[in-house]
């Protein structure tokens, strides 16, 4: 009948699930800590999970029954194991890194009628407590002082110990502050092939678009256009970006223009958002642009939706049975899409059709696929999975074609932790993979070698991405110790004499952010945002010659390392209370 209060749950026996309950079931659930074989009470494990934990991690740990903390960063088959740090507060072990496995089963009667309530309810706790504390460190001395004073402050350099310069991001400053807009964490950012778009998304079920100043009217008529002329959806085709311009006038009314925002000229992008997609019911977890402008954005309400610029409503949803961890638009094809689920299915969509016009399996005992990505220009469709497999399937048939299990040949890391990010390296043949060891491995794909393992950041639960500099000659990822990490894809043997070819340990590090950093990209087009000669002001450049310029940069052989000119590089990152920053690093050869 209507108009009854809810009833609380129940567990099986019939017991109310008060909060004394919930802590009762907390503290009578051991947990084995798989490195030392101690036994702790839930409780005390729920509060080693990391303060960043993001909601796709806890869905995973609930589903695997093994909860990871925060302490694993460092240690590395390179390293020997170290003896046990003893606790001041009560003598118990804490190990660098601590893998909790749940053993409900076996503990008390009481806790096998709860466990799976405890599920949820535990889960919920984690969760309303990681909206509550935007986790300022007490031990942290800028924590406290910098916040609100977006500008003013100047960025937190550091490098590895044994990295001794010449620096190439010590000069690097914030220049504006997009924060504000989000509520809640940003899970994932990416810029438009053109680079004068920025899509936004994550905790708040809302995905944002972000325009440069001098691209606003260009996008503005674009839509003015679409939403007077026949209101006829966009639909995608094998049209390129400027095709898909040509017919765009300067002079279309500005009917719907919103009058500049008043505020300083030199920032980027203008400081609202130029859209606000609204459809989503839970967290966004990944974005992927087409050339013309559709956007695909994946969640853990178990759809994809399609959007394109001009247009303010969802043109269509695409339905799955789990959550959608990953998607992307084939390059050469945006009538299609790959897209990876917690089903452990990886699905090529046909988008006219609204159709699943290829699939297939991964097989296994975890079959969660947490990355997914095209390589080789569309040849190879890769997944990357929860395990630490990346597999390669060629896109005609979408049939297996090889893997490469991401571990290390000793030590912790050699049990394949989840992969978080897969990004091609065009020119050579290379893949970038990111996972929760705290590594970043660039493999080449003709002999499945690694080429490049980087380390020093912090990545042991979070969804954080590595991904390349606009010219592939720069990594940049976020980090779950707040700080923004970058390395050179190669190392500049001028700078190293003795160093091993395949191992990167020289970071350097940015902190402007008082949370994880949860994701860091770098603009594909910097000369966009800082013109590089002063005198070719961007003043009345059309976007016909902007697009030509653009597309011709595109090309697939541009090589990484590219000896660096003078360099100037354009830096997003967002974190998990919603802050998103914009950096600008100017640096003279």
């Amino acid at each position: 009948p209507t108009g009854q209060r809810p009833q609380r749950p129940r567990s099986n026996s019939g017991r109310e699930l008060t909060d004394e309950v919930h802590i009762e079931i907390l503290a009578s659930v051991m947990i084995k800590n798989l490195d030392t074989g101690e036994e702790i009470p839930l409780i005390q494990a729920e509060e080693k999970l990391p303060t960043g934990i993001n909601p796709l991690t806890l869905h995973i740990m609930r589903r695997t029954k093994e909860y990871i903390t925060n302490d694993a960063a460092q240690s590395d088959d390179d390293d020997r194991g170290q003896a046990p740090l003893t606790d001041t507060d009560g003598g118990k072990l804490k190990q660098k890194t601590t893998r909790l496995k749940k053993f409900l089963g076996k503990s008390v009667k009481r806790a096998k009628h709860l466990a799976e309530e405890y599920g949820e309810k535990a889960v919920n706790k984690v969760k309303s407590v990681r909206d509550e504390v935007f986790h300022n460190d007490q031990d942290d001395p800028s924590s406290s002082d910098d916040e609100g004073m977006p500008y003013t402050r100047p960025v937190k350099f550091k490098a590895a110990h044994s990295f001794k310069g010449p620096f190439d991001f010590d000069q690097v400053k914030v220049v504006q502050d997009l924060s504000g807009e989000h509520m809640g964490a940003v899970w994932t950012m990416k810029f438009s092939h053109c680079g004068r778009l920025l899509a936004t998304a994550g905790q708040d079920n809302v995905v944002r678009i972000w325009v440069l100043k001098n691209s606003f009217d260009y996008f503005n008529n674009m839509r003015a256009k679409y939403n007077t002329e026949g209101r006829v959806s966009p639909s995608p085709s094998q049209e390129s970006l400027c095709s898909s311009k040509s017919d765009t006038d300067g002079g279309v009314s500005k009917m719907s223009s919103v009058p500049e925002d008043p505020e300083d000229k030199n920032l980027p992008f203008r400081q609202i958002p130029f859209c606000k997609y609204k459809g989503h019911t839970a967290d966004l977890l990944d974005l992927s642009w087409s050339k013309n402008y559709f956007l695909l954005s994946s969640s853990m309400d178990k759809t994809v939706r399609l959007w394109h610029i001009s247009r303010r409503e969802c043109l269509c949803c695409f339905q799955h049975i789990d959550f959608v961890t990953a998607i992307a638009f084939h390059p050469r094809d945006d009538r299609y899409f790959l897209s990876g689920s917690l089903d452990g299915k990886l699905r090529l969509w046909n988008i006219p059709d609204k159709k699943v016009a290829l699939w297939n399996e991964v097989d296994g005992q975890t079959r969660l696929i947490t990355a997914a990505n095209f390589c080789q220009n569309g040849k190879y469709a890769v997944i990357g999975t929860y395990d630490g497999r990346c597999i390669f399937y060629d896109t005609e048939r979408l049939k297996y074609h090889t893997q490469i299990h991401v571990r290390s040949t000793r030590g912790r890391n050699r049990v394949g932790r989840k992969i978080t990010g897969i990004e091609p390296l065009p020119g050579e043949n290379k893949i970038l993979v990111t996972s929760n060891d705290c590594r970043i491995r660039l493999y080449d794909l003709r002999d499945l070698s690694l080429s490049m393992k980087y380390k020093g950041y912090v990545n042991s639960s979070s969804q954080i991405k590595a991904s390349f500099s606009h010219d592939y000659s720069f990594i940049v990822s976020g980090s779950e110790d707040k700080y923004v990490y970058i390395w050179s894809t190669y190392h500049d043997l001028s700078k190293f004499t003795s160093v091993r070819r395949d191992r990167n340990d020289f970071w350097e590090g940015i902190k402007a952010h008082n949370a994880v950093v949860t994701s860091a990209i770098f603009a594909p087009h910097p000369n966009l945002i800082v013109p590089q000669e002063a005198g070719a002001e961007k003043a009345g450049a059309g976007a016909e010659a902007e697009c030509k310029s653009v597309d011709s940069t595109d090309s697939e052989t541009i090589p990484s390392g590219a000896l660096k000119a003078d360099h100037t590089e354009v830096l997003l990152s967002a974190d998990f209370t919603g802050a998103i920053k914009v950096f600008i690093n100017v640096k003279k050869y």
